[in-house]
């Protein structure tokens, strides 16, 4: 299979092509024969024209690569060793939504050829490759995992909005059904990892590798949230008391926040899910998504008492969120919890504004029927600084005098503006 690969006498498919599949699709296809495989036909119109919706990607990224962006599943023929990189969501009961990765699973059996490859990178619970996915893929497909075909698991590691760790510079964790899967597999993504890859015992051992990376942010972050609310009580900035804990060698330095997006916020719930399946119930992760889930109510309630302390008129009352993507530089607004507070003040029939240079507007109006300003008013009530992308950095305090009341409140959440703000009350997380 790889020397196939390597020599371009068979092609590797990306099924999946959002923030994870796409570079993965990119890099490999500087080496071997790639076809990039989405649903979404506008999305790979987008790509054939070298641009990504993501917009993870520059256009000069996409040169020089052997790749073919299709739509069409039958397209998938032509390949012999399959990357699966869909979502892996959960429903609004926070039970993890297996539907795209048994689809993207039944998609590859029906074009599954003896010899083949398939590899999953789609953030899963242990055990879901094999108990899940598999019996899909043999079912569909009349074939065997070890006798027809091999299977995979090499959890992503891709960072949106980060261009220092990136697919080539972070040590990938492979697995694979049996020694000869692991071993071609890995060897697979040497190709273009150039930190190396760690060969795991187990395809289980693979996903709960990546299902407690993130789970372990949560927890730590819930515990700084925590922290947080403790600290406002007292009239003691939380940033304070980290910079002066953070002297010690090994303090670890997480930051309160409202954790959403894609991971953190969403892949301790398939941990969660499975070890209830097996007759133990959480008790730190599910406190700790508990937390985390309910910062947006406490960020509300802070913004709210300052409104109704200092306005005659409740709802004449205007907030201005600076930030609306989930979190700093990039455009991504899946799952952002900002638009969770968003959401509660509006339920107080406040006037609220929302700019953010990055997020996408048609999007945003279209998932949380929310409208992004461009020009700003110089009244604002309250500026909550929710999302520390790099061009509100350069604000200080003038600038916030000039665009709110005497009386406004910055809610600067991520504390970028300590000590920097006089002209007006001042509070962080």
């Amino acid at each position: 299979m790889y020397s196939a690969l390597v020599n371009k006498q068979t092609k590797l498919a990306v099924i999946g092509l959002g923030y994870v599949g796409l570079p993965i699709a990119v890099e490999f296809a500087r080496h071997v024969s790639v076809i990039g495989f989405d649903i979404n036909h506008k999305r790979v119109e987008l790509m054939r024209q070298h641009i990504d919706p993501s917009g993870e990607l520059d256009k000069e990224e996409f040169e020089g690569c052997d790749i073919t962006f299709t739509s069409n599943p039958e397209d998938l023929g032509a390949a012999s060793f399959f990357i699966v990189a869909v979502p892996t969501p959960v429903d609004p009961h926070n039970v993890p939504d297996l539907v795209p990765v048994k689809r993207a699973s039944e998609t590859i059996a029906k074009v599954l050829k003896k010899g083949d490859y398939i590899v999953f990178e789609s953030t899963v619970y242990p055990g879901c490759t094999e108990e899940d996915c598999l019996p899909i893929i043999e079912s569909v497909s009349g074939l065997k995992v070890g006798e027809d075909f091999k299977l995979g698991y090499s959890p992503e590691r891709i960072n949106p909005g980060d261009k220092q760790h990136t697919l080539t510079s972070i040590i990938k964790v492979v697995s694979g059904s049996d020694d000869e899967a692991a071993e071609v597999i890995a060897k697979t993504y040497e190709l273009v990892v150039k930190a190396g890859v760690h060969r795991a015992s187990s395809i289980k051992v693979a996903e709960a590798a990546k299902i407690i990376e993130n789970t372990q942010r949560d927890v730590n972050i819930a515990l700084m949230n925590e922290l947080s609310i403790i600290f406002d009580r007292m009239g003691i900035n939380t940033y304070e008391v980290l910079e002066a804990a953070g002297t010690k060698w090994n303090f670890l330095r997480f930051q309160p926040g409202l954790v959403g997006g894609h991971c953190i916020g969403v892949d301790p719930y398939y941990l969660t899910y499975k070890a209830a399946e097996l007759g133990f119930n959480s008790r730190v992760i599910l406190s700790g998504r508990y937390i985390n889930d309910n910062m947006g109510n406490y960020v509300s309630k802070k913004i709210l008492q300052h409104v109704i302390a200092t306005s005659e008129n409740v709802k004449a009352a205007k907030i201005l969120f600076m930030g609306a993507t989930f979190k700093e530089n990039v455009s991504d607004i899946r799952n952002s919890k900002v638009m969770d507070v968003v959401e509660t003040l509006r339920t107080y029939h406040l006037q609220v504004f929302v700019t953010d240079p990055y997020a996408d507007k048609e999007q945003l109006q279209e998932e949380y029927n929310c409208c992004v300003i461009s020009e700003l008013d110089d009244d604002y009530d309250v500026i909550i600084v929710s999302v520390p992308h790099d061009p509100y950095r350069a604000f200080d305090d003038d600038y916030f005098v000039s665009i709110t009341k005497p009386t406004a409140l910055i809610a600067d959440l991520k504390g970028i503006y300590r000590n920097k703000i006089t002209s007006r009350k001042y509070w962080s997380l």
